[in-house]
């Protein structure tokens, strides 16, 4: 059976049936790309949108329970930023980003991504899925 941490960009396409495809048995979320989910019916330009995303948070935090950014994940954002800057990459613009990953560090998961690129240099630390 496979287990992995889904990044916000999975969660939200996870209708596509591309991405149901590619999914692991089972699923978990972070904190993190809760609190992602919950900013962006906020950030849509149309009414229409607000609501596609509202009900997207929904269906997450119904579904769901979401792992926490703890003490061993906050640990584990060390490695992971530092993983990030040996590969050249600036840790500022990514650090939700990076978050997911800590927390799929701190939990053994792999992280299940759509933007792979988001997570460069972090392969010695987790197993990145592209979706």
């Amino acid at each position: 059976m496979t287990s992995g941490l889904l990044d916000t960009s999975v969660v939200i396409d996870w209708h596509d049936p591309a991405v149901l495809l590619a999914l692991p048995d089972e699923v978990a979320v972070s904190a993190i790309t809760l609190a992602e989910l919950a900013a962006g019916p906020h950030l849509a330009a149309t009414p229409a949108e607000a609501a596609r995303r509202q009900a997207r948070l929904q269906e997450v935090e119904s579904k769901l329970e979401p792992l926490p950014l703890d003490a061993a994940a906050a640990r584990s954002y060390g490695q992971i930023v530092a993983g990030a800057v040996d590969a050249g990459r600036s840790h500022r613009p990514r650090v939700a980003d990076l978050m997911i990953a800590a927390t799929a560090h701190a939990n053994g998961l792999a992280l299940y991504t759509r933007n792979p690129g988001d997570f460069t240099g972090l392969d010695d630390l987790i197993t990145v899925v592209s979706i």
